[in-house]
């Protein structure tokens, strides 16, 4: 019996490594694609290596109305609406961590179902209401609504993070005198720190590949961001320059992979509450 339940372990094994090979080549195989055409002058649809290595398509995208001014554009409302929907969540998630709400169930539960509504069902009363209050084509508020797509989510883990903390530091910061806001401040935010990096990884990256939304509310092409800027890479006629069109997403990448390795470098993966409770 030992030995069948060996051999089955080995094969279930086997099974799961051959299916993670599988999810594994069908994200390395764009990457591959965006590799080899970047550096090809006469980059095809399909990945090969280039006929002749060239730097021309990072040279013809390098510019300040195709690539700068969109990637300058994206980082300010991203980073934008990842610092609104952050400070917004920590702000909804504390009394629904630590107090017991009337409503604190059903609210939660609104919560989540807005965090799985489409986009396209909102956009046209989203827009009616942006018509109203002239909010069309501005960046500011496009930042608001971009921040306000992760909001839900955002809040959702925000509690989860702030559930992890032991409401006895708390109350200890309250015998001290503390008061509620100086507790979340002095002694939550600073254990959740790692916690708040995450949300604010997966707000801005949330909203940077956001097609969608800037493509409808911003008009002027100086104010879209980089992933509304892929569009000039379409040509007539459905002619497409692969070559600048790989080298442009590679530079549209860069900061997300960027702040993925500064926030995981600085911040750590997990938190740290060693020393916090004595017994």
């Amino acid at each position: 019996m030992a030995g069948v339940s060996v051999a089955r372990r080995r094969s279930v094994s086997v099974v799961v490594h051959l299916v993670l090979a599988v999810v594994a080549l069908a994200f390395l195989a764009p990457l591959l694609w965006l590799l080899t055409a970047s550096f090809d002058a006469e980059a095809p649809l399909s990945a090969r290596l280039p006929s002749a290595f060239t730097l021309d398509n990072f040279a013809q995208v390098l510019t300040w109305e195709t690539s700068l001014r969109p990637l300058w554009n994206g980082l300010l409302m991203c980073g934008g609406a990842a610092l609104v929907s952050v400070v917004s969540a920590v702000l909804c998630a504390y009394p629904l961590s630590r107090y017991q709400l009337r409503f604190r169930r059903p609210f939660l539960y609104l919560v989540l179902f807005a965090s799985g509504l489409p986009m396209t069902a909102v956009m046209v009363p989203v827009y009616s209401m942006f018509v109203q209050v002239e909010l069309v084509d501005s960046m500011f508020g496009t930042t608001l609504f971009l921040a306000a797509t992760s909001l839900p989510i955002a809040i959702w883990m925000t509690k989860n993070f702030m559930d992890g903390v032991p409401i006895s530091l708390e109350e200890a910061a309250w015998v001290d005198g503390a008061s509620a806001m100086q507790a979340l401040r002095s002694v939550v935010l600073p254990l959740i720190v790692p916690g708040m990096g995450v949300v604010a990884i997966f707000t801005f990256i949330n909203a940077w590949g956001n097609f969608f939304v800037p493509f409808i509310l911003l008009l002027d092409p100086a104010k879209q961001p980089a992933s509304v800027g892929v569009f000039a890479f379409f040509g007539q006629g459905g002619l497409i320059a692969y070559g600048q069109l790989a080298a442009y997403s590679i530079l549209y990448t860069a900061p997300v992979i960027a702040l993925y390795l500064v926030v995981s470098r600085y911040l750590g993966g997990a938190f740290n509450l060693a020393g916090a409770i004595k017994n």
